[in-house]
């Protein structure tokens, strides 16, 4: 499992820092920092950088390959975050489905998609020991 004196660094593009930040804190994001190219998100524990890059925007996402998120050991964690994200109204790039249906690997999941099309999964396995 995670080691806690870790955190782990994505950086990403942004299109428009302001609509980023609403996005991220809507998730429950917090705002970690802000300058006139960047922000930074504490996201789930985890450290999102949405670097202004108007360009490098993937105009047609698509959930494979390229996409981040969070997988939760708890489900009522994972319902928190879904109720929570139907309730502000964040647009869903794949509404919540299940995924290897009837295997060990059996897990429920949700894309949302941010401002600047980067995609979000977000995940529970029924058996932790899939998480790996």
């Amino acid at each position: 499992m995670r080691e806690t004196n870790k955190v782990f660094h994505l950086a990403i593009p942004c299109k428009d820092l302001d609509e980023t930040v609403e996005f991220y804190e809507k998730l429950g994001c917090q705002l970690a920092r802000r300058y006139h190219d960047r922000v930074t998100f504490n996201f789930f524990g985890d450290q999102v950088v949405c670097h202004l890059n108007p360009e490098g925007v993937d105009p047609s996402p698509k959930m494979y390959p390229r996409h981040y998120g969070i997988t939760f050991v708890d489900q009522d964690e994972f319902n928190q975050v879904l109720e929570s994200a139907m309730e502000k109204e964040l647009p869903f790039f794949q509404e919540k489905m299940v995924r290897f249906a009837g295997k060990q690997e059996e897990h429920i999941t949700f894309f949302l998609i941010d401002p600047a099309n980067n995609l979000l999964e977000f995940k529970y396995y029924h058996d932790v020991g899939m998480v790996y």
